[in-house]
């Protein structure tokens, strides 16, 4: 609070006391300056919240909190991230829409863009096999399986068995042949 704003809340004979150069003025200016930092960081406290802005190491903490803490769940506390800081930054600023489609097709495979920046995952539910969802990773996703795992387990229906494969790496084109002119 400024000087002026914490005069103002002091009765009326304090006002006329708190002139400059007088003890309860040098108090006052003492109240303001302790109350300076902690004003600078309410000022600015939607910045910790705002998921392309909050500082890195806050990012993690905010996927806890729109329940996407089973992407950065690790077996220790100082393990590294499995994501880079921008995929997390994604994920918590879809974070709504996550929950809002939690357990469908579109969730998880929305999800699973968002983790791995990679597009390309099919869900498909066998005919024969009812409450059962086999997730093709795309090649480029394959070498992150245990994310894609563990986003997977976290995000199909309780009811519903999971099965994880990886499309096999697509075979090089064959170059056109050039024919004779």
């Amino acid at each position: 609070m400024r000087r002026a704003a914490i005069e103002r809340l002091l009765p009326a004979a304090y006002q006329r006391a708190a002139g400059p150069g007088s003890v309860l003025g040098a108090l006052l200016d003492v109240m303001e300056a302790l109350h300076a930092p902690d004003e600078a960081v309410l000022a600015d406290v939607d910045a910790l919240f705002a998921p392309y802005r909050t500082p890195d190491g806050f990012v993690a903490y905010l996927t806890r909190w729109v329940a996407m803490d089973h992407v950065v769940a690790a077996p220790r506390a100082d393990a590294p991230l499995p994501l880079p800081v921008g995929r997390l930054r994604d994920l918590v600023a879809h974070g709504a829409l996550l929950a809002r489609w939690r357990g469908t097709p579109y969730g998880m495979r929305t999800a699973l863009e968002l983790a791995t920046g990679v597009t390309g995952f099919a869900l498909e539910e066998p005919a024969d096999r009812p409450f059962h969802v086999v997730v093709r990773v795309p090649p480029a996703a394959a070498d992150r399986l245990a994310l894609v795992t563990r986003i997977v387990e976290a995000e199909k229906p309780a009811a519903v068995t999971v099965e994880v494969t990886t499309d096999p790496t697509p075979a090089p084109q064959d170059q056109p042949s050039e024919e004779p002119s």
